[in-house]
């Protein structure tokens, strides 16, 4: 796998930029991707010394609309704490 094909997308919520003042950033990563291959994909495209990396899989939860049931996907995140002093730029915070 490409490293653009294991990080799909940050995820910026107000948790998520809370984190970023301790040095960790949260992704949306392929399910397939392990730690390390997710490492390697965040060292590649910013650039930064990874430390940690811890992930989380998401489950679909099940939503209504009316009488209509449905799920919302299911996704896998990655938390990646980055060596003291290294950042990456999403946008002025």
């Amino acid at each position: 796998m490409e490293a653009r094909d294991i990080l799909i997308r940050p995820m910026i919520t107000e948790r998520t930029t809370d984190l970023m003042a301790e040095g960790k950033y949260v992704f949306i990563v392929d399910k397939r991707a392990n730690k390390i291959q997710i490492a390697d994909a965040v060292k590649e495209v910013f650039d930064v010394k990874v430390e940690d990396v811890n992930t989380v899989n998401v489950k679909a939860k099940v939503k209504r609309r009316g009488r209509n049931v449905g799920k919302r996907a299911a996704y896998k995140k990655a938390i990646v704490k980055l060596a003291a002093g290294e950042t990456i730029e999403f946008f002025t915070v």
